[in-house]
C-alpha cells in the first residue's frame, strides 16, 4: 500500500505537472501555428488543409519536446536521472516521415506537376514544429509568418515578376503524315517561341501518332494566346487534334 501511494504521489507530483504543462503549452502552441499556415491551403480548397498541418506541426512538437524530460517518461519522477537522448535523431525520424506526407501529395500529370507548395509548407510546418518542442518560440512564430505569407502572396508575386512564357503541347498526327522534328521547331521559332530541350517525346501507334513537348517563349513580353497558338498549331501539316495549356512544374 505505502508503495503505492508513493508512485501516486510521484506521479502527480509537482515536477511531473509543471513538465506537463510545459507540454500542453507547447502543443497548443504548435496547433495554432500549424492552423496559420494550413488557412491558405484550405481557403483555395487544397487536399491538405488546417487540420493536416495543424496536426503535422503539433506532432511534430511533441515528438521533438518530449526528449528534453527523459526523466518523468512514463509519469514518474525519478530519484536517478536517465541517460541523455539525442534529439537529432528525433527531429531526423520527423524530417523522413514527413518526406513520405509530402510525397503524397505531389501529382504529375504529363509536364504539368502540381503539389509542390504544399509538400514544401506541410516539410516547413514540420520545422515550425521541431522548433517549437525545442524551446525556440520566436523563431517558431517567425517562421511560421513568413510561410503563411509567402503561401497567400507568393503566387502573386510571381505571377508579375518577368517569366517566359511556357505551353505543354499534345498534337495528334495521322500515321506517317507527321512533320519532321526540324519543320516543327522552325514553325514554333517563327511563331517565337522554341521547343523546351529534352521535352519532346512521340508516341507512334497503328492509327495516329501523338507528339508531347513544351514551347516556351524565347523572349521576355511574348503575348501567349492559347486560342492563337491552337490556330497556328491546327494549320500544320496532318494534325487531327490537339491539346494546349499551360505548363507548371
Amino acid at each position: 500500500m505505502d508503495t503505492t501511494l508513493s508512485l501516486w504521489d510521484r506521479y502527480w507530483s509537482l515536477p511531473v505537472l509543471q513538465a506537463n504543462l510545459l507540454l500542453f503549452a507547447n502543443l497548443l502552441g504548435a496547433l495554432l501555428l500549424g492552423l496559420l499556415v494550413g488557412y491558405e491551403r484550405a481557403y483555395h480548397s487544397r487536399a491538405a488543409g488546417m487540420r493536416t498541418y495543424g496536426i503535422v506541426c503539433m506532432a511534430s512538437a511533441a515528438l521533438t519536446a518530449f526528449v528534453a524530460f527523459p526523466d518523468y517518461w512514463w509519469g514518474l519522477a525519478r530519484t536517478v536521472p536517465m541517460a541523455p537522448v539525442d534529439p537529432t535523431r528525433v527531429v531526423q525520424g520527423i524530417v523522413t516521415g514527413i518526406g513520405f506526407l509530402g510525397a503524397g501529395v505531389i501529382m504529375r500529370d504529363g509536364f504539368n506537376i502540381s503539389g509542390l507548395s504544399t509538400a514544401a509548407s506541410i516539410w516547413a510546418t514540420a520545422g515550425i514544429g521541431v522548433l517549437v518542442g525545442m524551446g525556440f518560440y520566436a523563431t517558431a512564430i517567425l517562421l511560421a509568418l513568413l510561410t503563411a505569407a509567402l503561401m497567400m502572396w507568393g503566387g502573386w508575386m510571381e505571377a508579375r515578376l518577368p517569366a517566359l512564357s511556357a505551353l505543354a503541347v499534345t498534337l495528334q498526327f495521322a500515321p506517317r503524315e507527321h512533320p519532321s522534328g526540324e519543320e516543327l521547331r522552325a514553325a514554333l521559332e517563327e511563331w517565337g517561341f522554341q521547343m523546351a530541350v529534352g521535352t519532346l517525346r512521340v508516341e507512334e501507334g497503328p492509327d495516329a501518332s501523338q507528339w508531347h513537348f513544351v514551347m516556351v517563349a524565347r523572349r521576355l513580353g511574348t503575348e501567349v494566346s492559347i486560342p492563337d497558338v491552337v490556330r497556328r498549331l491546327r494549320a500544320l501539316e496532318g494534325v487531327q487534334a490537339l491539346t494546349v495549356a499551360h505548363a507548371r512544374n
